[in-house]
């Protein structure tokens, strides 16, 4: 029997399909103008300043700074790198210093300033009673006026002793310069005495440096002491006043102060222990006026 022949179906050819190659056109980068390039190079070298960041700190600064004295007494505002407030109407401010404030850099004492306060002058412990000389009172008052503060030396009264040995004793440790400020007699206890032999010893030591160094001390004492026993007595006297944590200076009819010692707990660079700060009452033409510019000053 014959063989069925089985047709085996023919595959249809495959074609192959060949991709044409999509023409990538290259994107041509259109360079950018020299002007346009100077100024964003410009921008990178300001943003990358410490100048610019120098005043971005201080726009920063003092904008948190007016955020926290939201609702202070203007006349009576803080001062944060001194740590006090500060009544905001006196233009001359200056320091207190003795042996308690310790070695003083001077320099930096000077160069220290926030908004319009800045250090103009000092008063300096020179002796106190017969016998104590303050130990560092040689250092300040010859670096003082090196940083250019105007300064005055002060004695630590001791009524129990007698005002014109003290007084003798003070001006064999000072020697008081035309540029000086006038000597200062620091007068807050009555030492066991009473105030009429207080006012009697201090009338001494006043007569005896006056004689000597043609000028009138002035007299420092705290407001309460002043009042109770020297107001009627001295006061042809310009006076030092301590009186604290004040917005203002108010006293009974008295109105031959010029310098107000207003805070005991100031910081001051340069400084390593809390200071007394004060504030002359006058102006800068006042304040110099004060300054000795006698030749008959004692030497």
């Amino acid at each position: 029997m014959p063989t069925k022949r089985t047709r085996i179906p023919e595959k249809n050819p495959i074609v192959k399909q060949t991709r044409k190659k999509s023409s990538v056109k290259k994107k041509t980068r259109k360079a950018w103008p020299l002007a346009l390039k100077l100024v964003l190079a410009g921008i990178t070298l300001v943003l990358l300043s410490p100048f610019y960041y120098g005043y971005v700190l201080k726009i920063g600064t003092s904008t948190w700074q007016w955020i926290k004295d939201i609702g202070q007494d203007s006349n009576y505002p803080n001062y944060y790198d001194f740590d006090i407030r500060i009544p905001k109407k006196y233009s001359i401010h200056g320091i207190d210093v003795s042996y308690a404030q310790g070695k003083i850099d001077w320099q930096k004492v000077k160069a220290m300033k926030e908004g319009d306060v800045s250090i103009t002058f000092a008063f300096i412990k020179a002796t106190e009673g017969l016998l104590t000389v303050d130990p560092y009172f040689k250092r300040n008052w010859r670096e003082a006026p090196k940083a250019g503060i105007v300064c005055g030396a002060y004695h630590y009264f001791r009524p129990k002793k007698s005002g014109k040995q003290q007084a003798r004793f003070f001006l064999q440790t000072v020697n008081v310069e035309n540029g000086d400020l006038p000597v200062v007699v620091d007068v807050e206890t009555l030492d066991g005495k009473d105030p009429a032999t207080m006012r009697k010893e201090l009338n001494d030591f006043i007569v005896h440096i006056e004689a000597k160094t043609h000028v009138k001390p002035i007299i420092y004492s705290g407001l309460s002491f002043y009042q109770d026993y020297l107001q009627g007595y001295f006061d042809d006297h310009i006076l030092w006043i301590a009186h604290y944590y004040k917005k203002e200076l108010k006293t009974r009819h008295v109105n031959n102060w010029q310098f107000w010692q207003h805070s005991d707990i100031a910081k001051v660079n340069g400084i390593n222990h809390a200071v007394d700060f004060n504030a002359f009452k006058g102006d800068l033409a006042a304040f110099q006026t004060l300054i000795i510019k006698s030749d008959k000053v004692s030497r």
